[in-house]
């Protein structure tokens, strides 16, 4: 059976427990006089690394796709809740069997220079993701069209994909099967329009700021390498009168007691995964926010390479560190121990997912040490070869790792070494599969275990573990187009326990996501698998 699948990093049918903030009607801060159009409308915000790409087809990582949830504007959007909503488009018509989406655009959506948003826009874009030339490694969500996996992978034509312009304002849209999420789906950037005579006249046009041109609330006006991201209200919005600030200030400061301390002293209006010994001076700070996040940590294996070739030396590893420990005394922020891979959230017909699917291991120090001698000799391994543990540069990334690497050698009596690199490099090394063991954090584009369970399809582009399981995928499959609700999700159980016998990854924890805000601002919304969203944002006082 073809494979169609979706993943996630990163989009989300967002469930109805996210939390947002807590609106205020104040108009300013009578303390001091101000009303709020005497308030500065501005903010600074901290986004921790470098965007490796700030273009819908090229991003996979969450601070990129921060950047460009505020600088463009789908077919769908979101509200404040995080359900999605129509955006660009005001109309949308499903023909009676669910596979043909028929959507008209808005007549008042402009680009930020002024000129239309057309459905050709939308055409050229999806086309240009789904190009091979193009090399979008997120092109499989659109795999859910007619024609569109071929086309990726060189077996069609892009004459053949099921989208096309009608004219200007009509778009439509021709699924392989129904797809009830299509909608959420459609959130994630990677279907943003872009602007096709900007896009061919310049290979580098999503580089720099200069010239950059998008569609959504805000636009991007300056970016300073390894420094800093401004965006400023977009004022050829169509829904402009909803946005308040009028810049946003992303800073890149990835060391957790810099950009903690530069919140005290007022530098940062926002930051978010705080310093783990922060965190308990901070909880009854009312500036202080936990928010659910729809994700999973863990540590992938790479299977191609010693010791993690075989299954018995990544269970030993995967049951040999305490997470209760880790969580409790090492992240501290509220995370839940994780022995599966989708997290905790997604309801079905017979309950909670992670409840009815239960945990498929437990830590056992004697049995791993047991495992590790079985599969040592298996190999032939009078030592276990040489292992260094991967991450990417951060504070609490380090922690993690060392208390990892200090709970194996305790409990298993193996010693490990750390490596770590800036995030750019650190995705380009774990893509070329140039690693043993790396951590990685994957949050689902909306609450359906479906979008944690396909980064380990055997050719998504973010599975870089080199595990192909052709049952899994199989099973994957099915319930891709299986439509009894029920039944779909039975799949997915069976789906996880394949990926969780062979377990080419240990989970760590389940996501939770902490924030320290000022208080000066309100109308921040805070979804379950994004980072915070200012399109509402108001500053109220000084």
């Amino acid at each position: 059976m073809k494979k169609k699948w979706l993943m996630l990093l990163s989009i989300v049918m967002v469930a109805s427990s996210i939390l947002a903030a807590c609106s205020s009607n104040s108009t300013g801060n009578e303390s001091d006089g101000k009303s709020s159009a005497d308030v500065k409308q501005e903010m600074v915000v901290n986004i921790k690394t470098e965007p490796p790409a700030i273009d819908p087809a090229m991003a996979t990582d969450v601070p990129s796709g921060w950047v460009l949830d505020h600088i463009f504007e789908g077919l769908y959007t979101r509200d404040k809740d995080g359900n999605p909503v129509l955006g660009v488009a005001e109309d949308v018509k499903v023909s009676d069997d669910g596979k043909t989406y028929t959507f008209t655009l808005r007549e008042d959506a402009k680009w930020s220079d002024g000129s239309q948003v057309t459905a050709q826009d939308f055409e050229y874009a999806w086309e240009r993701v789904l190009n091979p030339e193009t090399g979008s490694s997120f092109a499989f969500y659109l795999y859910y069209i007619k024609g569109a996996e071929e086309y990726n992978k060189g077996n069609g034509t892009v004459e053949d994909v099921g989208i096309k312009a009608v004219d200007d304002r009509t778009f439509e849209v021709e699924l392989t099967s129904p797809l009830g999420y299509f909608d959420s789906l459609l959130t994630l950037w990677t279907f943003y329009p872009v602007k096709k005579d900007l896009v061919e006249s310049n290979k580098n046009w999503a580089a720099e700021a200069e010239g950059y041109i998008s569609n959504g609330p805000f636009k991007m006006t300056e970016w300073q390498h390894d420094s800093q991201v401004v965006i400023e209200k977009n004022k050829e919005y169509y829904a402009q009168d909803v946005v308040n600030l009028e810049k946003v200030t992303f800073k890149m400061v990835g060391e957790a007691t810099t950009f903690y301390q530069m919140f005290k002293t007022k530098e940062l209006d926002l930051v978010m995964t705080l310093p783990t010994d922060s965190i308990d001076a901070e909880r009854n700070n009312p500036e202080y926010k936990e928010v659910p996040y729809y994700g999973t940590y863990m540590y992938m294996f790479n299977v191609e390479k010693e010791p993690f070739n075989n299954a018995k030396v990544r269970r030993a590893f995967a049951m040999g560190i305490d997470r209760d420990a880790l969580t409790k005394n090492i992240t501290k922020a509220g995370e839940t121990p994780a022995y599966a891979m989708v997290p905790t959230g997604a309801e079905t017909p017979d309950g909670e997912f992670r409840e009815t699917g239960g945990d498929y291991f437990e830590e056992n120090y004697e049995e791993a040490k047991k495992l590790l001698a079985e599969g040592m000799a298996e190999e032939g391994w009078t030592e276990l070869p040489e292992v260094t543990l991967l991450y990417n540069t951060d504070e609490n990334h380090k922690k993690t790792a060392e208390a990892v690497q200090e709970m194996l050698k305790k409990n298993l009596g193996v010693d490990i070494k750390l490596g770590n690199q800036e995030w750019g490099t650190y995705l380009d090394t774990t893509k070329q599969h140039n690693y043993q063991m790396a951590r990685m954090g994957w949050i689902g584009i909306f609450v359906d275990p479906v979008v944690n369970l396909d980064y380990y399809l055997g050719d998504s582009p973010n599975n870089r573990t080199g595990w192909v399981n052709e049952e899994f995928d199989s099973v994957m499959a099915q319930a891709k187009v299986e439509q009894d609700s029920k039944k779909r999700f039975d799949l997915l159980h069976d789906a996880e326990e394949i990926l969780m016998t062979d377990m080419p990854f240990m989970p760590v924890y389940f996501y939770t996501n902490n924030y320290l805000v000022s208080e000066k601002f309100e109308d921040i919304a805070y979804y379950v698998n994004r980072y915070p969203t200012l399109k509402w944002a108001k500053k109220v006082s000084e």
